[in-house]
């Protein structure tokens, strides 16, 4: 199997610059923080309490640490840190408090440094200062929302800084998606999954380049910000998936390298390897897994996620170059390290909260990385599927119907994890699979021509299946009004294409009530059965069937890869009784060039076909799908 791109392009030059930086903060009219007699709060990082902040940083190789900031005229001498035992420094300032600005000042080997905090759970951005934060200080009004079951979540990728923009020349905002959660949860969409929205250089960026791990991206509104997403984002039904990043650090704006001034070979530090295992495709600044205190540091970021910030899970990036260092199936370079770090967070999670999902970025088809920890598997809930996406996109993307192999998509229909049919997320688009060279699927289809017949045709056959194979469905921003091009950082979401495409619109709404079984109509789309009964590579024709409790309730799923439409096309079904159409893309609601060729279920008839014992006729539209179940 092919090694996928990878999207974690480093920031450029431009975008580090468009930051502003902070070097020196002006001086205020202040005097030195009074000490409390010791430490009072448990923990890293600033850590307001009642009558003031702790401050704790581990730094091994310093001498000497001290506390400057808006409290204390950032006098490095006012407020030293006492030296604590593992290399941690710490000092409890009463009157300190949340908004107050700081940062360290280390006494090291290499010479006096200033570094911002890296638990800083605020920053001024990401070439400023540290802010105190108190993460207990918001009103989330009782929130206690139930996160979906896995068979039931449809999942909507999004990129913060492009998904709703309001203000011309300035990213969105998280508070900008909140005015979109009413038409996601209108579309059936029960969870959105945010690509990584941590503090980075610029303003711009898809977010794989975090400088400040546990601080929100300032220019999307903080950490304020993102909690008033989460709560509402709950009040309309929807689940919050964080997308984070601990297969590197950085590289730009990054305080963490080389934090307390030791390093070995030029490396980065007591935060990164500093030998051959520090190679990333994005730098030489791979966090250092085996040692304790960057366990730690990667596990309390994941936790603050969900038990701070209130998120229903974690899709954690490129887990492949984790566990191994050129994200292969490589023994001689693999990282056992980060193997154990990955198995230990899930665990963590579990105990704590079990209901909370965490999906990896591994794309290797390793059935390991979803298995349980206690049968020697990494634990993650769930992990996208490089078996179903790779052959539906070749299928799709191939301009001659004769070359579709429909064997292929046979295989890509109906392979699951460790028996569980939901330890899968599938799609046809990704913020991977619509950029670095690639466009959108109708883009790419269509020859750069997202509105004829056969971008939009093929475009939703692949909507069909992705929200009727067994997985969990995702659908990539924009996806379903055709939004045409490329993915970028600085392109907003044009959602004047939702207005145009309204019927396309309305095809992915049916589709995902129909997943959901909200009709009442489907209940087997939820299940675990699964089997392709039907593969005629000759006509490009699958059907599948999918149930709950006994394939005699099932639904049937019928894909037609041909531009060629067929009358009276006999296909085996399940049971006996009146099959009937759910669904049939052709339908000319959805868009005015489908031809709307009729489909009016069928009744079963006794005979042999297809490995059952009844069978039925029906028609099928060019690149058709029709959906049918049992009256």
């Amino acid at each position: 199997m092919s090694t996928p791109t990878l999207s974690e392009p480093a920031p450029s030059r431009a975008s580090i610059a468009s930051k502003t930086t902070k070097a020196a903060p002006s001086k205020a009219k202040n005097t030195p923080a009074p000490t409390s007699q010791a430490p009072v709060r448990d923990g890293f990082g600033a850590l307001p309490h009642a009558q003031g902040t702790t401050f704790r940083v581990w730094a091994p190789a310093a001498t000497a640490v001290s506390v400057v900031g808006t409290f204390n005229d950032w006098d490095k001498d006012a407020n030293p840190l006492q030296a604590e035992a593992d290399g941690n420094w710490a000092v409890d300032l009463l009157g300190v408090k949340a908004g107050d600005g700081y940062k360290f000042v280390l006494q090291t080997p290499a010479g006096e440094l200033t570094r911002n905090d890296p638990y800083a759970r605020a920053v001024t951005n990401s070439a400023g200062y540290s802010l105190v934060f108190d993460p207990n200080d918001f009103d989330w009004e009782g929130d206690n929302f139930q996160m979906p079951a896995w068979n039931d979540l449809v999942i909507y990728e999004l990129h913060v800084g492009t998904f709703n923009v309001k203000e011309q020349g300035h990213p969105g905002t998280f508070l900008d998606i909140i005015e979109r959660l009413e038409y996601l949860q209108g579309l059936g969409i029960n969870c959105i999954e945010i690509m990584p929205a941590t503090e980075f250089p610029g303003a711009y960026s898809w977010g794989y380049n975090p400088s400040n791990p546990f601080a929100l991206e300032s220019d999307y509104g903080g950490a304020e910000a993102f909690r008033k997403l989460v709560k509402a984002a709950h009040q309309h039904g929807i689940a919050v998936v964080l997308d984070v990043v601990y297969n590197h650090f950085g590289p730009g704006d990054l305080d963490l390298w080389q934090f307390d001034g030791w390093q070995e070979n030029d490396g980065g530090g007591i935060y990164f390897y500093n030998d051959w295992r520090a190679e990333t495709p994005w730098g030489h600044n791979r966090p250092d897994y085996g040692r304790p205190e960057v366990r730690r540091y990667i596990l309390d970021n994941a936790l603050m996620w969900l038990e701070d910030y209130h998120c229903d899970g974690l899709r954690m990036d490129a887990i492949a170059f984790i566990r191994n260092v050129h994200g292969e199936e490589d023994p001689g370079a693999d990282l056992p390290d980060g193997w154990s770090l990955m198995r230990w967070v899930n665990e963590e999670i579990k105990n704590r909260q079990p209901w909370k999902i965490t999906i990896a970025e591994d794309l290797r088809s390793n059935p390991a990385i979803t298995a349980g920890t206690e049968q020697g598997g990494e634990g993650f809930s769930a992990q996208w599927s490089a078996s179903f996406i790779y052959p539906v996109h070749q299928a799709l993307t191939t301009m001659e119907d004769r070359d579709r192999d429909m064997h292929a998509i046979s295989r890509a229909i109906c392979t699951h994890y460790n028996g569980d049919a939901f330890q899968r997320v599938i799609y046809t688009e990704s913020h991977d699979e619509v950029a670095n060279g690639k466009s959108r699927l109708p883009e790419e289809i269509g020859g750069g021509d997202v509105e004829n017949f056969f971008a939009k045709k093929r475009m939703v056959l692949g909507a069909a299946l992705t929200l009727t194979a067994p997985g969990i469905p995702m659908l990539f921003q924009g996806q379903e009004f055709l939004a045409p091009g490329s993915f970028n950082d600085t392109e907003p979401l044009d959602w004047a294409w939702a207005e145009a495409h309204g019927g396309l619109t309305q095809l992915y709404r049916d589709l995902i009530a129909l997943r959901r079984d909200l009709r009442g109509v489907t209940p087997g789309l939820r299940g675990q059965g699964c089997n392709v009964f039907h593969v005629n590579n000759d006509a490009k024709v699958v059907a599948f069937a999918r149930w709950t409790d006994s394939p005699e309730n099932a639904t049937v799923v019928i894909a037609n890869f041909a531009n060629q439409p067929y009358q009276g096309y006999t296909i085996g079904l399940p049971a006996d009784g009146n099959w009937t159409v759910r669904f049939n893309s052709d339908w000319h609601g959805y868009d005015q060039d489908f031809q709307d060729f009729p489909c009016y279920g069928t009744n079963a008839e006794g005979g042999e076909y297809d490995g059952f014992a009844q069978h039925g006729s029906l028609d099928l539209g060019p690149y058709g799908v029709v959906i049918l179940s049992r009256s």
